[in-house]
């Protein structure tokens, strides 16, 4: 079994540069096969999610090389087959599959798709707007079966603003005949920067990065060569690190515009924060006061940057509290900080957050990938040893963390025991 091995409680110092963003490489890679040619994406990060893409990619005979950060994709040989359950189940991002082969073929076959244990992930949203651009929708034996004779422009209302949905229905309109209308859309900047890509190939996207976003269908889309942005959660990550036991440590290659929510909550608990134009620097505070945070889409507090804050708020003077809005199971590192020391009780949604205490290192769990991020942000404040088991959920997110975290002093290991 492998673990992450931290000796905890040194002092971080130095600079960590941040990778391209996880959430929009997930959906960068199958919508490159709406392309009639060859694309270009830089900046794609190495970790097992992007790997398990590329997998699906070579099942539909799709051309894929990688070399360093680049990622070339060759579609011009591409087969429509079915996506196997043992592909589908390793990532929740597969399901952008069913968005891109739908809009190039009018037609994919696809199970339903894995990922984190966070809570009810349903893809009502998604098969709603396929219905919507006029395809059926088949379950048989956890398959799905979505396919049209034509797809055309519609007006889709979203009763949530779910990324997911919002990527896959344009991934099934820059195709359709006509022009389709997605309100309430999610707002994030990773749907920016997919719809960047797919107009660099060609397509009709106005509107993204507001609520309402509008396609007009076109043919053909040509190749392009199209770069990653930053990815925020990973970059927040390093900045909750940096106020918890950083030294002028220094988070670069971002977007500080992308991490507003976060940066505010940091200079409100005390942390000392340096902005620049594409970096920040951290560095632990002599005492922090409490704060309440809440989850919401973007640009409110990431639901995915809450595990990791949970561990900062145990070492606040006072009473902190955590409200989730976004999925129901994402407390479940709570137990586990417990265990290492914190006092935190969850009553229904909500999380309340005792402090300072004294974390401990001992054996914990990344139930997953966030709260994996938990467990380390906790065994690097921790004193003695801290064993993380389940690293698979980490490894899945965050490009090289251990080399990164060696690098500006952490003592951390990925070992077999």
């Amino acid at each position: 079994m492998r673990v992450l091995e931290i000796n905890g409680n040194y002092e971080l110092s130095g600079s960590i540069r941040i990778s391209g963003a996880k959430n929009a490489s997930v959906a960068l890679i199958p919508a490159a096969i709406l392309a009639d040619e060859e694309t270009t994406i830089c900046n794609i990060p190495e970790i097992t999610d992007t790997d398990a893409l590329c997998e699906i990619l070579e099942t539909l005979n799709v051309k894929v090389k990688r070399a360093s950060e680049s990622i070339i994709i060759d579609p011009t040989e591409m087969i429509n087959t079915d996506i196997n359950e043992i592909h589908c189940k390793k990532l929740r991002a597969s399901y952008y599959f069913m968005g891109a082969l739908l809009g190039k073929y009018k037609k994919a076959v696809m199970c339903f798709p894995g990922g984190c244990s966070i809570g009810k992930r349903p893809i009502n949203l998604h098969l709603k707007g396929f219905e919507s651009l006029g395809a059926t929708i088949t379950n048989h034996n956890n398959q799905y079966i979505v396919e049209a004779e034509e797809l055309k422009g519609a007006n889709i209302y979203l009763d949530f603003a779910s990324v997911g949905a919002t990527i896959n229905i344009m991934l099934a309109a820059v195709k359709a005949k006509g022009i389709t209308t997605i309100d309430n859309a999610a707002k994030e900047p990773e749907i920016v920067n997919i719809a960047t890509f797919l107009n660099s190939m060609g397509a009709k996207i106005s509107g993204a990065g507001t609520s309402t976003i509008k396609i007009e269908g076109v043919d053909y889309l040509h190749g392009c060569f199209h770069e990653v942005i930053p990815d925020r959660i990973e970059a927040g990550t390093y900045m909750i690190i940096g106020a918890m036991c950083g030294k002028n440590l220094k988070i670069d290659n971002i977007i500080p515009a992308h991490l507003e929510a976060l940066t505010s909550k940091l200079l409100e608990i005390g942390a000392h924060v340096q902005i620049g134009i594409d970096y920040v620097i951290v560095s632990k505070p002599d005492k922090y006061i409490p704060t309440n945070i809440k989850t919401s889409v973007y640009p409110g507090f990431p639901t995915d940057l809450q595990q990791p804050f949970t561990v900062l708020l145990t070492q606040c003077e006072g009473k902190s509290k955590v409200e989730e809005t976004i999925w129901e199971n994402r407390f479940m590192h709570i137990a586990y900080l417990n265990e290492l020391g914190a006092d935190i009780t969850v009553k229904n949604q909500t999380a309340t957050v005792f402090g300072p205490t004294k974390l401990t290192g001992t054996t914990v769990v990344a139930t997953d990938l966030r709260a994996g991020a938990a467990m380390l942000v906790a065994g690097l404040a921790a004193t003695g040893v801290t064993i993380i088991t389940n690293i698979d959920h980490i490894l899945r997110g965050y490009e090289q963390i251990v080399e990164k975290l060696v690098g500006v002093g952490a003592k951390i290991e990925n070992k077999e025991i």
